[in-house]
Order: structure tokens, then sequence, then C-alpha cells
């Protein structure tokens, strides 16, 4: 039976409908439509003047609801982070796992088959934040993990995890780039970051076809007078994307409005979030608004995606619409999913976030 939602103000992911509804049937987008069309049998779902958008996409957490998944890497623990993800509007997201051991990434890449195999929804692959960064700018990872790839490394990694790693954080200066095109050409999303690499070596990096760049700011080399950086590379190159952690304490809020000024459409929205943890390798220790390691280092934050959305508006001054792709339509494009997430239109998946005048989550629709 087909599904109706009414009543909502309509952001498809381009602009704002007022007076349409969204008609789906068996998780698909049918199309958006005049109330005056929607066929006689269908369900109709009144949301009571919410706005509905695309759900929203989180393509670097580490867990949620209490759950860490690099501590337990199963299924269970993946289940709390989707739970902690849909809650704050995302319905999909990359489990994403420190620099560790390998007996720990090949569990992580159990895991995830194993919860596919399940049905289950929601996870769209996995992100490796390391091994292969600089350890001078490890932040919270742990150096005894950092190395350099071998071949041997990518065939070990492509063997386990092919179809399964869909994203990995590196330092391109520590990576030879003909081993970051085999991870490439296994469709694995890279992404440069924790890493010290001088303007030019990162540019060339993204010149040599790396795409994006992991927590804009943080572990990574800062854009100086006469040395720009990594960050510089990402700000003048014109198609590298970056994400970044808007809570305010990973990166200040007057921050990201001026690299959304220079980047535009280029800077997309993590959450980076991890969940209390005091045993194992990783520890992290909950602190009124963000989690810190043993040592007090700043090691995640306690976002959701909404809050993103709704500090990027409020705190920073970037309209509804574009704080919406920033964590939608871009994050979904940048993975690979830009024909069936990210937007409210015919053929897309039914998968939309209800939000109220707050830019608070009302109710979830689809996966």
């Amino acid at each position: 039976m087909s599904v109706a939602y009414t009543n909502a103000r309509i952001f498809t992911g381009d602009r704002f409908l007022s007076g349409q509804a969204v008609l789906t049937d068996h998780g698909v987008i049918l199309g958006v439509l005049p109330m005056s069309e929607i066929p006689a049998d269908t369900e109709v779902i009144d949301l009571q003047g919410a706005t509905l958008a695309p759900a929203l996409i989180d393509l670097q957490i580490y867990g949620g609801n209490g759950q860490l998944f690099p501590y337990s890497t199963d299924v269970a623990s993946l289940a709390a982070t989707y739970d902690y993800c849909y809650s704050g509007g995302a319905a999909h997201f990359m489990p994403t796992i420190p620099t560790t051991s390998w007996e720990v990434m090949l569990r992580s890449i159990q895991a995830v088959k194993e919860y596919w195999s399940q049905g289950r929804k929601g996870v769209l692959g996995l992100h490796l934040e390391g091994p292969f960064m600089n350890p001078e700018k490890k932040g919270a990872h742990l150096e005894h993990y950092i190395v350099t790839p071998t071949e041997k490394d990518i065939d070990r990694l492509l063997e386990h995890g092919e179809g399964i790693i869909k994203m990995m954080t590196l330092a391109p200066e520590r990576c030879d780039p003909r081993l970051v095109k085999r991870l490439q050409s296994a469709g694995i999303l890279i992404s440069a970051g924790h890493s010290n690499a001088s303007y030019e070596q990162g540019y060339a990096a993204f010149e040599n076809g790396i795409p994006a760049a992991t927590h804009l700011f943080n572990a990574m080399s800062a854009l100086q007078s006469r040395a720009p950086g990594m960050v510089g590379a990402i700000y003048d190159h014109d198609r590298v994307c970056a994400s970044v952690v808007a809570d305010g304490i990973h990166v200040d809020f007057s921050s990201i409005r001026i690299s959304k000024k220079i980047m535009g459409n280029r800077l997309y929205l993590i959450t980076d979030a991890v969940a209390e943890c005091r045993e194992g390798d990783y520890i992290y220790i909950f602190e009124k608004d963000r989690y810190v390691n043993a040592q007090g280092t700043l090691a995640g934050s306690c976002l959701t995606m909404m809050q993103a959305v709704r500090n990027c508006v409020q705190q920073v001054g970037i309209p509804v619409e574009e704080a919406l792709r920033m964590g939608s339509a871009y994050p979904a494009a940048l993975a690979g999913k830009g024909h069936e997430l990210g937007r409210i239109a015919a053929g897309y998946k039914a998968s939309m976030v209800a939000f109220d005048a707050n830019l608070q989550v009302v109710r979830m629709i689809g996966e």
C-alpha cells in the first residue's frame, strides 16, 4: 500500500515546497505531488506542520547509546549506534574504527558482514580512520599501531574487507600513491587526514585523485603565512571535499563560517561521536559536552547529525537548506549514494526526517 506524508513543509534537497505531499511505496519515493492528486487508496500520514527533509548521513561515528564499536566490534554495538544515529536524524552511517590492531580491524569487518547478513539497516560500510596516518598528527590515536602501508598490507585489507571497507582516512605523505590507487580501485573512498603534509604534498595528493579530507582543522597541518599546510591545500583545491565536526569544540564556529565562505558545497558534516568506554586500548571519558581520553586529550564528540545541522544554522549562520545539504546531499554524493539518498524525489529511497521549528527531530521515516 502506498503512503502519503502531508501537512509538512517539504525540503526536496533543492528547495522548499508547501501544500504538497510525498508519496511512497515499499520504501521508495514515487513523487512529490499536490494534495489533490493523492490516490484514493493511499494511507495518509499528517506530519502536523513539521518540515520534512532527506534523512541525514554520518560518514564518521564510533558508537552510540553506550556502545563503542571499536571496543565491542559486534552486531549489537552496530545496532546501538544505528539507534543513536536514527534518533538524531541520521538514517545512514559509516561505523568507524581508529588506528588499531589487525585483529580489531578484521573483527570489525566481520561484524559489518554479519550485520548486513541479518538484513539490518543503516550501515553504508566501514570507515577505517588509520592505521596509515602520520604520528606527528595522531591526535588521540595510538602511535604504536600507526604503520606505513606496504603491498602486503593492502593485499590483506582487500582480501578481507573489499566491499565492506567503504572509506579510509590516511596521511597521503606517508602512502605510496600507487597503493592509494589500489584502494580506490577497490571502491574505497580515500580521505586525507591525520596528516602533516605540506601544502604542496596535500595539493598534489588531491590532484592525484584523493577527493576528500577528514575533520577539517583537526589533526592536520595548519594554514600559516609561509606554510599553508593541509588546510591551505583543502581551501585552494576546487574539487576536494572536507568533513567538519560542528560542535564548537573541535572547531570554533567562526572557523566553520570562514571555511564555508571559501569552500561552499565542498564542506560537509560528520559527528565523529563516540561512547564512553573505560576499558581497552581506547579510553573515552565523558566531560560535559565532549569526550576525552585518559590523558585529557579531546577524543570525540557527543553530537548527533541534527545537532550539527542546528549548530550550523543557529551558531554559524548557514541557511537551514544549506545546512541540511551539508548533512545529507553532500555526504551522499561523496559516498557514491547520490542517486538514491539525499533528495526527496521520485526513485529515491523514502528515507526522511521530520523536524520542528527548533530543528528537533519529531519523526523518522524509512530506513
